[in-house]
């Protein structure tokens, strides 16, 4: 879904502007070195040790917590919008997994694996696996408690109850299934520690595009729709995109 809607601002001198644009700079880099604490301080936060001994299936059999973390000492775990009785993925989880797919192999550069986790079955992962065309591991947590521990499925009563049990007890949840992210260290003794997770907006943060579109004239662009993601599609559910006109430079 694209908007025709137009924009305008002032228009100044060349000078003028690239004066505007110094002084703004001075703000970004404000925020830039405040992102930069934050996340020093994310690093110093406690950890908890993991003592559930969880059990996943995986294209590849049973596969532990353990196992996932594949030959790093780190660990992301993805939770994936994609329920038991669902038959294709949550459209926002799939627009941050287009996102991550091409991470995986840089994520690995720097010692932490990542892995896509939901409660469906494995049958129906794959063939949404493969309808995305991703290459991230992805397993299923439909026969262990991992979702409901780490706090991203809710059954009905607790969703009908009101209470404000999703992203660190500050809000409700949006439905059974909820998105989010969990990180996970595993010392040399083999000893596993929950050590962060991200929920909500929080997850903007692995968003390309949306850093793009906060450069672009428009913005996101989301005012009136009834949800801040609702443009958002599955890749292959959008228009495809005019050809460009002109002529190739190669052709005769």
């Amino acid at each position: 879904m694209s908007t025709t809607a137009t924009v305008s601002r002032k228009v100044v001198s060349k000078s003028e502007w690239q004066r505007a644009c110094a002084d703004f700079l001075a703000k970004e880099k404000e925020l830039t070195r405040m992102s930069d604490e934050v996340a020093r301080q994310r690093r110093e936060l406690p950890w908890t040790k993991v003592d559930k001994d969880y059990v996943f299936d995986s294209p590849h059999g049973k596969k532990k917590l353990w196992d996932l973390f594949g030959e790093h000492s780190q660990l992301a775990t993805y939770h994936f919008m994609l329920g038991p009785d669902w038959t294709e993925g949550c459209k926002g989880c799939s627009y941050v997994t287009d996102h991550m797919d091409g991470a995986f192999e840089h994520l690995g550069g720097r010692d932490l694996s990542l892995v896509l986790v939901s409660r469906a079955p494995l049958t129906t992962i794959a063939t949404f696996k493969k309808r995305m065309g991703w290459h991230l591991p992805w397993v299923s947590s439909g026969g262990n408690d991992f979702n409901r521990d780490f706090a991203v499925t809710f059954t009905k009563e607790e969703i009908d109850s009101g209470a404000k049990s999703y992203n660190f007890a500050t809000r409700t949840p949006y439905s059974d299934e909820n998105p989010g992210m969990s990180f996970f260290y595993k010392d040399p003794s083999g000893a596993i520690f929950h050590t962060y997770s991200v929920y909500g907006r929080g997850l903007d943060a692995l968003l390309g595009t949306y850093v793009i579109l906060d450069r672009a004239p428009k913005g996101r662009d989301e005012e009136g729709l009834n949800s801040p993601m609702d443009w958002v599609r599955h890749h292959d559910k959008y228009q495809p995109m005019a050809q460009l006109g002109g002529s190739c430079c190669h052709e005769s």
